[in-house]
C-alpha cells in the first residue's frame, strides 16, 4: 500500500504546494512511483505546478520523472447514500484508485480547514506542516504568553491533527509522523529566530511532532514554477553552472527528504 504524505497547514503563503511538488518530484527521481492530489479545489497550486511542467516537457522534448497528478474524480451519484458525505467519496476514490500501485501517495491541502483537509489529515502516514518562521504562523499551532513567550496550549490546527491521530487511532492504523518545516529561515533576525525555535522545541515535546529545518526564502523558486521544475531539474535543462544559493537550497532539500526518514528511501541526488 502506498505511504500517504500530506501536506498541510490552515494558513496560506507557508510553501505548501512548493514542498508538496520538491518532495514528490524528489521522490519520483529516486525511482518511486508517485501520485499527486491537490486538494484545494479552487487555486490548485500543486497542480497547476505539474501543469507547468508537463507542458515544459511536452515544448522541450525532455522527458523528466513526473509524479502522476490526478484530478479529484467527480462525485458518484449512484453509489451516494444521503448519509455519504461527497467530498470524502471523492477523496476516497482518488486514493483508492492509487494505493495499490503507487508508492507514495502525495496531497497538497488548502490553506484553510475544509471537510477534504480534515479527512486528508486522518490518511496521513506522513503529516509535513510547512511554517513561517514566526509568532504570527506559530498561533495556528499553540497559543503563546504574550509576556513570557512561553506556551499556554495547543490551538486550532493542532487540535485538528489531534482529532486525526485520534481517528487512526481507533482504525488501529500506525500514529502519524508529524514534521513541522521551518521555512524561511533568514540570515537577520536571529532574536526572534531563537525565540520562535524554542517555542517551537517546547510544543513538540508537549503534542508529538518532528521539526526540521525547510526552505530559505530564494528568488529560485518563483522562478522554477512557470516552468513546472525543480531545484533537481536544473541541470536537465541546460543548466551547467549552478550558483551558491541554488547549490545551498539543492542541499536544504536533501536535509528534508533524509529528515522525513521514509522508509525504501535513499536519498542519493
Amino acid at each position: 500500500m502506498a505511504h500517504i504524505i500530506v501536506v498541510g497547514n490552515e494558513k496560506g503563503g507557508s510553501g505548501k504546494s512548493t514542498t508538496c511538488m520538491h518532495v514528490a518530484t524528489a521522490l519520483a527521481r529516486l525511482g518511486h512511483r508517485v501520485g499527486g492530489l491537490d486538494l484545494d479545489l479552487r487555486q490548485r497550486s500543486f497542480g497547476r505546478y505539474i501543469e507547468n511542467r508537463r507542458a515544459y516537457l511536452a515544448r522541450s522534448g525532455l522527458d523528466l520523472p513526473t509524479p502522476d497528478y490526478r484530478d479529484l474524480p467527480p462525485p458518484d451519484a449512484a453509489t451516494l447514500r444521503d448519509v455519504d458525505n461527497p467530498f470524502d467519496q471523492r477523496l476516497s476514490q482518488a486514493v483508492s484508485a492509487m494505493e495499490t500501485e503507487k508508492d507514495f501517495i502525495v496531497i497538497d491541502c488548502p490553506g484553510s480547514h475544509t471537510r477534504l483537509s480534515q479527512v486528508a489529515h486522518s490518511l496521513a502516514d506522513t503529516l509535513i506542516t510547512p511554517l513561517n518562521d514566526s509568532f504570527v504562523d506559530f498561533d495556528l499551532l499553540a497559543r503563546i504568553d504574550p509576556e513570557t513567550s512561553r506556551v499556554k496550549g495547543p490551538s486550532i490546527y493542532s487540535e485538528m491533527v489531534w482529532g486525526a491521530r485520534q481517528m487512526r487511532a481507533r482504525a488501529g492504523l500506525p500514529p502519524i509522523d508529524w514534521v513541522v518545516l521551518r521555512n524561511r529561515l533568514g540570515a537577520q533576525q536571529m532574536h526572534n529566530k531563537k525565540k520562535v525555535g524554542a517555542a517551537l522545541d517546547d510544543l513538540s515535546r508537549r503534542i508529538g511532532f518532528r521539526v526540521l529545518p525547510g526552505f530559505s526564502e530564494r528568488v529560485i523558486f518563483r522562478e522554477l514554477f512557470p516552468r513546472g521544475l525543480t531545484l533537481l531539474d536544473l541541470r536537465d535543462t541546460g543548466v551547467d553552472q549552478l550558483n551558491l544559493s541554488n547549490i545551498a537550497a539543492r542541499q536544504e532539500l536533501r536535509d528534508l527528504m533524509a529528515g522525513l526518514r521514509l522508509s525504501k528511501v535513499s536519498v542519493d541526488f
